[in-house]
């Protein structure tokens, strides 16, 4: 009640007007190719300041507003879900209470639903948004949808400021659309066209008004496209090509999941496990010209990663294969054969990154085409060997045993940098990751009293990686024909395996060290680390039993897996990235080093 209102006077029933729902807020991720999404409960994409919200295109932002309204206000969120197949966002809406300019309720809450589809395909995002009126009398309601472009890089969303930036082009308005566009400071020109299905009633620079007259019972449809790179020919209408796209997409999607190996238990639990599993992992693989290849993640990561990528490939050899051949051939393609400080890229290196956005291009990153990691290279040469243990697919391994031969060439040269016979990584430039391991955080390669290590760096694990890499390499090339090059690759890991012991072990920790510093000083940290020598049969019998047994101790084991160091270590900390944090990954080549033993 106002100060000054007469206390005498009737006062209006009380009431609350439905404005707002209860949800939860966690964003949905949709994806498809190097295009991936990340939408609100309702569909919508908003990007507030740090908000990972959009639609991205190779690691630019094409889209960091599409918010849809009904009569100027938010619809309220009935219901949103992800199908299975990761394939589809479907939203359920209704109009909250609605009023006019004078403060008269127009329509009461719950009379109009919306059912909202989105999916990305073909690098554009399609929508259909349809309007049924359940009101026992004819209605006409505005649907609007706002939008915006600020086409940020990747990096700068994740946080990472730009002294200047390219320059927004007006939009420009066309007949059942509008196209955004933004020049970057690259010369390339990066653009976003919204196709609307019918015209709108009116369209505007950030907006477009959709007039709905609606009687009880009638329904609307209304389709939406926004689409992150120009088409090369005209295309069909809205209405067909969202169809066209929705059966192409979900064909993909069952063709792809098609080459995974069926699984079915009594267990309920265990196969729904199951099949969420497949269905993200088929979301985040994206088909290049060398075959299927699984980006790291969405949304930060939606790129190719070499580590991630043959990681999961050697964890999918059993279910599908195909991954782990597109995996090879890919970073076979990309591998270096050049020198290039910036990129800590030397000849025979196996990727670390690939980016595509203006900030990469413009090297204000380094991660156009990144080098940056010790242990990708052996892995590389790991894969190889388990695929072709797995397939006897050995036309592609000669196709790749040049590739290979680079490879175990850097681990001897460029990989041993100060020739002692372990492979060590030391950035080139300080732009360079410092840590190039899979713990590649500033603070993850320390000694015991809390001391980070300096270069260069040898890590146990890359050391386990490389003298299974030369074992796998003997067994591809006696299967190509070579016996001599098997035999010398053989003594070479059996060497390696001998130096490890004796360089690495710490008795008085009881596990392997760490690493082992620039001074050759070994980092006396309990680590799990130390047990990837279980997953590549590097350590001896005795010594894996008692690092199996401190991995499943209480200092190691949480209850919900491995940490990353122990709790008794001095740089332990929970919630650190890799300082005592439970890994997924890790924990998964752990259990198949325990299982090895």
């Amino acid at each position: 009640m106002d100060d000054d209102q007469d206390p005498g006077a009737p006062v209006d029933a009380f009431f609350v007007a439905a404005t707002a729902s209860l949800q939860e807020r966690r964003p949905r991720t949709l994806k498809h190719g190097d295009t991936f999404g990340v939408f609100d409960h309702s569909g919508n994409v908003l990007a507030g300041q740090g908000e990972p919200g959009g639609l991205y295109f190779r690691d630019t932002r094409h889209l960091s507003r599409l918010d849809l309204f009904l009569d100027g206000q938010r619809p309220l969120l009935l219901s949103s879900d992800v199908r299975q197949d990761n394939a589809t966002l479907t939203t359920d809406l209704t109009n909250p209470d609605l009023y006019d300019g004078d403060g008269r309720m127009t329509l009461e809450h719950d009379q109009v639903h919306i059912r909202r589809s989105t999916f990305l395909y073909d690098a554009a995002c399609h929508q259909r948004l349809a309007v049924r009126s359940y009101a026992d009398a004819p209605q006409t309601v505005t649907l609007e949808l706002c939008y915006a472009a600020d086409f940020a890089d990747l990096f700068e969303v994740r946080g990472q400021r730009r002294p200047r930036r390219g320059s927004v082009q007006p939009p420009t308005i066309e007949a059942a659309g509008v196209r955004l566009a933004y020049t970057g400071l690259d010369g390339r020109q990066r653009s976003t066209r919204l196709r609307f299905d019918p015209p709108p009633t009116r369209i505007e620079p950030t907006h477009a008004s959709f007039v709905l007259p609606l009687a009880p019972g009638e329904r609307a449809v209304i389709y939406v496209e926004a689409r992150c790179i120009e088409p090369t020919a005209p295309l069909p209408s809205l209405p067909e090509t969202f169809f066209l796209a929705m059966r192409d997409a979900r064909r993909a999607l069952l063709r792809a999941g098609a080459r995974a190996a069926a699984i079915e238990t009594a267990n309920d639990t265990f196969n729904e496990t199951v099949r969420r599993s497949v269905a993200d992992l088929y979301m985040l693989i994206t088909d290049t010209e060398q075959g299927a290849y699984p980006y790291a993640g969405v949304p930060w990561f939606s790129a190719a990663f070499g580590r991630d990528a043959l990681l999961t490939a050697l964890m999918m050899l059993w279910t599908d294969p195909a991954v782990a051949r597109g995996v090879l051939r890919y970073l076979a393609a990309n591998q270096s054969t050049w020198t290039e400080p910036d990129a800590d890229a030397e000849p025979g290196k196996i990727l670390h990154e690939v980016r595509h956005g203006e900030m990469a291009e413009l090297k204000e990153v380094p991660f156009r085409r990144y080098y940056g990691s010790v242990d990708a290279t052996p892995l590389f040469v790991m894969l190889a060997e388990n695929y072709l243990r797995r397939t006897g697919d050995v036309a592609t391994l000669h196709a790749l045993w040049p590739q290979i031969e680079a490879a175990l060439t850097w681990i001897d040269t460029h990989g041993d940098r100060d020739r002692d016979g372990f492979v060590e990584y030391h950035r080139m430039t300080e732009s360079g990751l410092a840590n190039q391991g899979w713990k590649d955080s500033h603070d993850s390669i320390f000694h015991a009293d809390g001391r980070l290590a300096e270069g260069p760096i040898a890590l146990i694990e890359v050391q386990g990686y490389v003298c299974q890499a030369r074992r796998g390499a003997a067994a591809i090339a006696e299967r190509l024909g070579d016996a001599a090059r098997a035999s010398a690759l053989r003594a070479a890991a059996s060497s390696l395996r001998a130096r490890i012991e004796q360089a690495f072990w710490c008795e008085d920790i009881g596990t392997y060290a760490l690493a082992l510093d620039g001074a050759k000083q070994p980092c006396r940290v309990r680590s799990s680390n130390a047990g990837h020598l279980l997953l590549t049969g590097v350590a001896s019998a005795a010594r894996a039993g008692r690092v199996a047994e401190q991995l499943m101790g209480s200092g190691f084991f949480s209850g919900w897996g491995v940490r990353t160091i122990a709790t008794s270590e001095s740089r332990y900390n929970p919630m650190s990235y890799h300082n005592g944090s439970v890994w997924p990954h890790d924990n998964a080549l752990l259990g198949l080093g325990l299982g090895r033993y």
